[in-house]
């Protein structure tokens, strides 16, 4: 598979007329052939006067066409072959085995989709037929079905260069909604982005779709980028990154003149609670399972534990004495940008202004490498200081030692919404956690039970998302079918004939879908 170093436009590949840029190796500091210049304005019009042409089209396609495409979608991304994970590895620093199961999660998530898609529940039909003898009034006949929102502006996220990328889950999800899509693709995996790109444009002349509903745009500054939350075609944005970055986004989508729902996942510590009969119990494998996660792929996860809380005493002392010997003898790594590492070591630089350091990993032995670091605070200092909350996005975390298990439930109360939040417990524990329960329902999207964070399941039932800052829209989910949600909107028809109907709200119900029909789930 060639690399151009071109965007992908109605189907076709397209040079931009911006200032180039190159993806960089981090491992080695060297730039990577070939340089992928800009979209401008006009070329940025272009994708999206195509994808608003194709929008009515691709939206009515039935959803075994929709299931179909993105099925095929997969097949080509798998077709690439090593050509994609030698790419990504080149890109990212990733190893192979890492890159492979990304690939994978990629490809069954884009297959998750079709068949929600086939299945059709996501549609939401609801009838409530007419009674024109009802007194006193007589009641119209009423039928409700989701319809996709319009193009989508996808942002690449750099930390997953498949899963969250072009092919990954805000595309599929969008596709499936019947959305046209616009990628802007991550600068620090361009030619990760082109392979996956051209896959998805064969996918659509595959099943004979129109070249609009997907559209690859690279630019290295803000130009891209806002100037698709701007444009008046776009009626919604999925984004993986930063706080910043994300808000904003947020505030181009308000101040539109028609605003549009920004869905942008930024910010998360994820707490681990450790609660005081586990930590008494298996201290030593409490620490062994957090370490283990801390440092999983330089700590480069949304979903790394970049905070524990537990209350003072032996036990505690006993956990992080364990927790420290490990993290000395963990290795650097390469971490996915060179931006990255410096955002990560801004970061540590700030805690250690106010924290104490515990340890740290083995020193770095090239550029760009990623030295593990644990520091500590009591739930005063905590409390008392928001520099103390911010995330750092890599393998450092801070333990918050609390007096009592009544300030553990004060610092819970202080939290800022989260991805997830985890309690490491036992039977004893269970009184404590009841307690503690309702107040992280408040606080975070995804609770866990001795577990650790990282690591997301792909499926009907996950929630990636939560309150602010974890998320801009506590109501949706980025990760598992109820993705689709996030880009639908629903519509009713009162009194059409029949000829007039959507298909899905035909009377004689030929695509057979389960429809809420006076209040009662047919099937």
């Amino acid at each position: 598979m060639n690399l151009t170093g071109k965007m992908l436009i109605g189907g076709q590949a397209v040079a931009g007329m911006r200032e180039a840029s190159h993806g960089i190796d981090p491992a080695s500091g060297l730039a990577l052939e070939p340089a992928y210049a800009g979209a401008d304005a006009a070329q940025l019009a272009q994708a999206c006067a195509l994808a608003w042409a194709a929008f009515d089209v691709y939206r009515e396609t039935t959803p075994a066409q929709r299931a179909q495409l993105l099925e095929t979608i997969a097949e080509e991304i798998e077709a690439l072959g090593d050509a994609l994970i030698d790419r990504a590895m080149q890109e990212t620093g990733l190893s192979r085995a890492r890159l492979q199961g990304e690939r994978a999660r990629t490809c069954g998530q884009l297959r998750s989709f079709a068949r929600t898609v086939r299945a059709g529940e996501w549609l939401d039909v609801r009838v409530d037929p007419a009674q024109p003898a009802r007194q006193p009034l007589p009641r119209a006949d009423l039928r409700q079905r989701q319809i996709p929102l319009g193009p989508v502006a996808v942002f690449g996220a750099s930390n997953f260069p498949l899963a969250f990328s072009v092919a990954g889950g805000d595309t599929a999800s969008a596709l499936a909604a019947g959305c046209p899509v616009i990628v802007k693709a991550h600068s620090a995996h361009p030619g990760s982005s082109e392979l996956a790109g051209q896959a998805i444009v064969r996918a659509l002349a595959r099943c004979e779709l129109p070249a609009g509903v997907f559209a690859l745009l690279f630019g290295s500054g803000r130009a891209v980028g806002q100037g698709l939350v701007g444009d008046p075609r776009i009626k919604a944005v999925g984004f993986t990154g930063s706080r910043a970055g994300g808000l904003a986004l947020c505030r181009a989508a308000q101040n539109r003149p028609e605003p549009i729902p920004v869905y942008a996942e930024m910010s998360s510590t994820n707490p681990v609670f450790l609660l005081p009969a586990a930590l008494q119990a298996r201290s030593d494998v409490l620490a062994q399972g957090f370490v283990g996660s801390l440092t999983l792929g330089a700590g480069q996860f949304c979903t790394n534990p970049g905070l524990l809380i537990a209350v003072q005493g032996p036990a505690l002392e006993q956990f992080v004495a364990t927790a420290a010997e490990l993290l000395q003898h963990s290795a650097a790594q390469t971490m996915l940008t060179p931006g990255i590492w410096a955002a990560y070591q801004d970061g540590v630089d700030n805690l250690s202004r106010h924290a104490s350091t515990v340890a740290k990993g083995v020193l770095p032995s090239g550029p760009n490498q990623c030295q593990a670091q644990l520091l500590q605070v009591t739930a005063t200092e905590y409390l008392a200081n928001p520099a103390l909350r911010e995330e750092v996005f890599g393998a450092a975390a801070l333990i918050v030692q609390c007096r009592d298990e009544a300030e553990s439930l004060q610092l819970a109360e202080a939290l800022e919404g989260q991805l997830t939040a985890t309690l490491q417990l036992d039977d004893d524990d269970i009184a404590l956690a009841r307690v503690l329960l309702p107040v992280l329902e408040r606080k975070a999207g995804r609770i866990l039970v001795n577990g650790w964070p990282t690591g997301v399941e792909v499926c009907d039932a996950m929630v990636h998302g939560g309150p602010f800052p974890a998320t801009s829209d506590v109501r949706s989910t980025s990760v598992g079918t109820a993705a689709i949600q996030r880009f639908l909107r629903p519509v009713c028809y009162q009194d059409l004939p029949d000829a007039l109907l959507p298909t899905a709200l035909k009377h004689a119900n030929p695509l057979a879908l389960r429809r809420l029909v006076n209040g009662v789930r047919e099937g």
